[in-house]
C-alpha cells in the first residue's frame, strides 16, 4: 500500500473515533464542508463546466464538492477517492445517479476521451511531483479533446500559503510526522503542461475566489487537452 493511502485512512479513522460523524468528515477534507464545495463549484463554472458535461472528482473526499454540483447542476459525476468512509458519506450527500470509486492506483479508473472536465482540490498537495507527473500523464489520456483539468496548488509566491509551510518546519522540529504537503511553483507546472502536450488556460490566485469571505486556501492551475 502507498504511504500516502496509508497515511490518509489513518487520519480519517482517527477524526471518525474523535468527533461525531458530520464534524469528522468535514475535518477530513480540511473543514469548511459547504462554504469551500461552493467555491469549487464556482471556479468550475468559471473554466466552463456546463449542465450535460462530465465531470471526475480527484480525491472527492466526503463529498463536499458533489453536495453543492448535486444540487445545482445537471452533470455526469465520477467521484473518486482513496478511502472508502470518505466515499461512504459522500454517497449520502450526492444525488442517486454520482458514481464513487475506491481507487488507490496513481492513474484514473475510465477509458480513454470519456470525460469533459476532472478536478483534483487538494490532491497534488499531498504527492511527490513524481507521483503528480504520473497523474497528469493519465489524467490527458481521460479527458476529451478540448477537456480540461482544473487542480489546486500551494505555492511559496503567495503570502498566505507561507502559515502552511511555517506548520510543516514546526512539525519536522517537533520531529512528529504530519501528512506530506508539498508545493509547487508555476514555473514546474508550466514545464509539465510543456511535456505533456497540454495547454496553459491560466492561474487563479487563491486571493481571487471567495464566498462570504472564506477562501479556497490554494491556488488553481486550468490546463487544456489540445
Amino acid at each position: 500500500m502507498a504511504q500516502f493511502v496509508e497515511d490518509h485512512e489513518k487520519e480519517v479513522a482517527n477524526l471518525i473515533e474523535k468527533y461525531p460523524i458530520d464534524e469528522a468528515m468535514s475535518l477530513a477534507v480540511g473543514g469548511a464542508y459547504h462554504e469551500i464545495g461552493v467555491i469549487e463549484a464556482d471556479i468550475l463554472r468559471y473554466s466552463g463546466l456546463k449542465d450535460g458535461m462530465s465531470l471526475i472528482d480527484l480525491g472527492c473526499g466526503s463529498g463536499r464538492l458533489a453536495s453543492v454540483v448535486g444540487r445545482s447542476m445537471k452533470i455526469e459525476y465520477t467521484g473518486i477517492d482513496i478511502v472508502q468512509s470518505l466515499l461512504d458519506y459522500a454517497r449520502t450527500k450526492s444525488p442517486s445517479d454520482y458514481k464513487f470509486l475506491v481507487h488507490r492506483a496513481l492513474s484514473i479508473p475510465t477509458a480513454d476521451n470519456i470525460c469533459d472536465f476532472l478536478c483534483a482540490f487538494s490532491v497534488f498537495t499531498h504527492l511527490l511531483h513524481a507521483e503528480t507527473y504520473i497523474y497528469l500523464q493519465d489524467i490527458k489520456r481521460t479527458l476529451k479533446p478540448g477537456g480540461k483539468l482544473v487542480f489546486s496548488f500551494l505555492e511559496f509566491r503567495s503570502d498566505s500559503h507561507w502559515s502552511v509551510f511555517e506548520g510543516i518546519v514546526e512539525a519536522h522540529r517537533r520531529r512528529s510526522s504530519p501528512l506530506l504537503i508539498t508545493f509547487i511553483e508555476r514555473s514546474v507546472i508550466d514545464i509539465w503542461c510543456q511535456k505533456l502536450g497540454y495547454e496553459m488556460e491560466g492561474y487563479i490566485s487563491d486571493t481571487e475566489v471567495r464566498w462570504n469571505g472564506k477562501p479556497l486556501g490554494q491556488s488553481v492551475a486550468m490546463l487544456r487537452k489540445p
